[in-house]
């Protein structure tokens, strides 16, 4: 993997937090980016690309840029793709996935273009082609310009390696981390989720307070192509060292398996010793000795789960323990429905987030400091 020349770097985002992901982006020294829908892009290389698989929280895949040309038909198309140099970013005992898009352009076969550069990199490269390989190629074709990317996170970059348990409809951890960050979380103030699931809101919040980096446990794909330096990789990796801090971050669930499973997630996430997860009811919820700040809570709701009428006692319940025992605390809410929203009677602000995911919009609503 050469670092000599620039290429673009892009970093998928859920639509609707491409602006949440390039302050962090930023905030990380990357960049400038350009935002897209659905994600944003920067000039990088081949260590940038790996820092962002390690160190963005928000990111859900890093894909590389690594090279592009015109063709108008499908000769040319595999004639220009056997003089592509694979060896410089593909080794020859890797198995490979070829996914082709083509839009706008006189190559408007996508099957057909995949089969020559599938051709293209088995006779020049040797590399096995399988349609379920983890690493994966995509070529877009798009105004008859053949642009080659590399996913160089393979599996989603929300899997960080720690949870092997969920419950229904958990919340993607790089979802979450945005979520919070829209909130003004920045690791200096405690959290509290009233109905923590799996727990990913308060682990997410133990770790960005703990300065862990996201990708710490878990392989990435670019592990596996050609150039790949384990000892840099290696070294990058053991900069992130933990600091300590003095604040705690609680999960609570009337589901008791829900308490386990956020209870194991966050030992194998290596937070165990700063976050406190308990099996009770919401009109038992108090807030937590020590200093104040964010109240995050992702309730069931009607396109998510359960019965959206018998929702709206639970979303008052919530809106009252929360206004009568949070003063001097923020709260973010995320639900797909309004009106659930408006029962839970909080003031909430005017700039909402929504966000495409998992097929239904969902929105971010939050306040100010609650008097």
């Amino acid at each position: 993997m050469s670092t000599a020349q620039p290429f673009e770097i892009f970093l998928a985002a859920p639509p609707g937090l491409e602006a949440a992901l390039a302050a962090e982006t930023a905030e990380k020294g990357f960049g400038p980016t350009t935002q897209h829908p659905g994600g944003l892009s920067f000039m990088g290389d081949w260590p940038d690309v790996q820092r962002a698989n390690l160190e963005l929280r928000g990111a859900g895949r890093v894909l590389a840029r690594i090279g592009s040309f015109r063709a108008f038909h499908l000769a040319q198309l595999d004639k220009r793709s056997r003089k592509f140099d694979w060896a410089a970013f593909l080794r020859p005992d890797v198995p490979l996935r070829v996914e082709v898009i083509c839009r706008k352009s006189k190559i408007y076969h996508a099957g057909a273009a995949s089969e020559r550069i599938k051709r293209a990199i088995s006779e020049t490269l040797g590399a096995p082609l399988d349609d379920a390989a983890p690493l994966r190629l995509m070529a877009r074709i798009e105004d008859d310009l053949v642009t080659f990317s590399l996913d160089t996170s393979g599996e989603p970059l929300h899997r960080r390696g720690y949870k092997e348990a969920v419950g229904k409809a958990p919340m993607r951890e790089t979802l979450a981390s945005l979520f919070l960050r829209e909130c003004g979380y920045d690791g200096s103030e405690p959290v509290v989720d009233p109905m923590c699931g799996s727990g990913t809101f308060p682990i997410e919040a133990a770790e960005m307070a703990l300065g862990l980096l996201p990708g710490r446990a878990r392989h990435f794909a670019f592990q596996d192509m050609a150039g790949y330096d384990a000892e840099a990789w290696e070294a990058m990796r053991a900069g992130g060292a933990p600091r300590d801090t003095a604040l705690r971050f609680y999960g609570f669930d009337r589901d008791a398996g829900a308490v386990r499973m956020a209870t194991a997630n966050a030992a194998r996430a290596g937070v165990d010793h700063i976050t406190e997860f308990t099996c009770q009811p919401i009109s038992a919820l108090l807030p937590p000795e020590g200093p104040r700040g964010l109240v995050v809570v992702n309730p069931p709701y009607g396109a998510r789960i359960g019965n959206r009428k018998l929702l709206f006692g639970l979303y008052g319940a919530l809106g009252e323990v929360l206004r009568t025992q949070f003063r001097g605390w923020r709260v973010g809410l995320v639900t797909s429905d309004a009106g659930l929203a408006r029962a839970t009677e909080l003031p909430f602000l005017p700039d909402a987030t929504s966000v495409a995911h998992g097929g239904i919009k969902i929105t971010l609503h939050r306040t100010g400091v609650l008097r």
